[in-house]
């Protein structure tokens, strides 16, 4: 069977079976243009809960799958890949942060978005790269403990200095990788290319960006810009989405060691035996769980995220 041939019979099994297939921005090209909705983590989220299927599948990762069945109780939730999950969701649990809570009584925490169900249901508020400044910019502590990724915590400090952050050592490990020798390399090869970078970059790439910004936002700057080339500093997959879309422009990732195997541990074949019914793994979270981690995302759309 081709590509092609299994994309058709993927289109027409999720028609029949009435199934919504979502996409995180990091799949493959031959996911994304088979399913019903690409994007952002919590933006999928919310999108299937809208969606009219009553069956999800996402191509994404675990944590990702928990935050639909969150937002969408009711729904069937797959995720496509059992074994797709993400080092950084997976950095810190309930446990470690029930604790760290009673060391700092006074703080807020602050969950990003890439965080277990389980670990959401001990935080105050949950936020997004693109919603996490004006989120905690309209928390009325001062006083921040944000988890789990230090890079983006240090973003979000930079922006509100009036504000007293606790970071703990955590984060993205492909993103992390980053460092500023290969924005002088990448600078070197693509001088008249703009460096746009995600903010689970270490800080001293970030400074030296020319954007920063969720991928979406990513996304949509390079779209929109009148400039003609690119450096991505996101997963790599990113740049080549960016090339299919945006043909008269050029896009290079800023290494080539930004990949994401769990994310690339979806395939299209995966997809095909998902829908299929032969495939994947059905998200079950409790009652009580779906609960409690929904109230720090509750707080997150009430703060405007």
């Amino acid at each position: 069977m081709t590509i092609r041939e299994m994309q058709e019979e993927i289109l027409r099994l999720k028609k029949e079976k009435d199934i919504c297939v979502l996409a995180h921005s990091y799949v493959a090209h031959e996911i994304i243009e088979v399913a019903d909705f690409t994007g952002d983590s919590f933006q999928l989220s919310v999108l299937a809960e809208k969606a009219k299927q009553k069956t999800v599948l996402m191509c994404g990762v675990r944590f990702m799958a928990e935050t639909v069945k969150i937002l969408s109780p009711d729904k069937k939730v797959v995720l496509v890949s059992p074994v797709a999950g993400c080092p950084m969701a997976e950095q810190m649990d309930k446990q470690l942060i029930t604790q760290i809570k009673k060391e700092y009584p006074d703080y807020t925490v602050v969950a990003y978005i890439n965080t277990t169900a389980e670990l959401k249901t001990v935080c105050d508020v949950c936020v997004t790269s693109s919603s996490a400044v004006k989120i905690v910019s309209r928390i009325d502590n001062d006083k921040i403990l944000f988890i789990p990724d230090c890079n983006l915590g240090a973003y979000v400090a930079e922006q509100l200095p009036e504000k007293t952050f606790k970071l703990l050592h955590g984060g993205c490990p492909i993103h992390a990788r980053m460092s500023k020798r290969d924005v002088e390399r990448a600078r070197s090869l693509y001088p008249n290319a703009l460096l746009l970078v995600h903010p689970e970059c270490v800080p001293e790439v970030v400074k030296e960006a020319d954007f920063v910004g969720s991928t979406s936002a990513i996304m949509n700057f390079a779209k929109q810009s009148d400039k003609k080339e690119f450096i991505i500093g996101t997963e790599i997959s990113i740049a080549e989405h960016l090339q299919y879309e945006c043909p008269e422009k050029s896009f290079y990732p800023l290494s080539k060691e930004l990949i994401c195997t769990n994310m690339k541990s979806t395939t299209l074949a995966d997809l095909y035996n998902a829908v299929n019914g032969r495939g994947g793994e059905e998200i079950e979270l409790d009652s009580d769980t779906i609960r409690d981690a929904k109230k720090c995302i509750d707080k997150m759309l009430e703060y405007g995220g």
